[in-house]
């Protein structure tokens, strides 16, 4: 039976003259041994700046009602989920530190207390995701989707 690099399954394992990458050369060294020189980058095209008519529609736009109310209902959502996260998190390690005798108390068969817990971390890392997603669509997308039109409508479309 063959081997999977093309040997005998009596052959030894030496390495073979008509290895590919026997004479192959490490990356940046040239046959003398020495580095190869680094090519010089070529420079970028630096674009040209906005005009002032668009930094000013966007500071409008940022200053419009519109907008604040868009991100009012982002922190609104958000601030208060990360925080009951982060704490349920942390009261989750915690209690795998300092309780470790509540942790193994078993609730159903080999399920423990800190298993269940664990557990709960996933489901509430879903929940969250889905609810972020479920707010984002029926609190938000409208409304940004509206500012974004509107934002292009004055600039002409030529937003970069």
């Amino acid at each position: 039976m063959d081997k999977q690099d093309g040997r005998s399954a009596g052959e030894s394992g030496a390495l073979r003259l008509d290895d590919p990458w026997y004479d192959a050369l490490a990356s940046g060294w040239d046959r003398t041994g020495k580095p190869e020189p680094v090519p010089v980058p070529t420079p970028v095209p630096v674009a040209e700046p906005r005009s002032a008519p668009h930094d000013e529609i966007y500071l409008a736009v940022q200053r419009s009602t519109a907008f604040q109310e868009v991100r009012r209902r982002y922190r609104r959502f958000v601030l208060p989920g990360t925080a009951v996260f982060l704490v349920w998190y942390l009261a989750y390690v915690v209690a795998a530190t300092a309780a470790p005798g509540l942790m193994a108390h078993r609730v159903v068969g080999a399920l423990n207390v800190a298993m269940l817990a664990g557990l709960g971390q996933f489901a509430t890392t879903f929940l969250l995701t889905w609810a972020y997603a479920r707010h984002a669509r029926l609190r938000r997308d409208r409304a940004a989707l509206d500012i974004r039109w509107e934002t292009q409508e004055l600039t002409g479309g030529n937003i970069r």
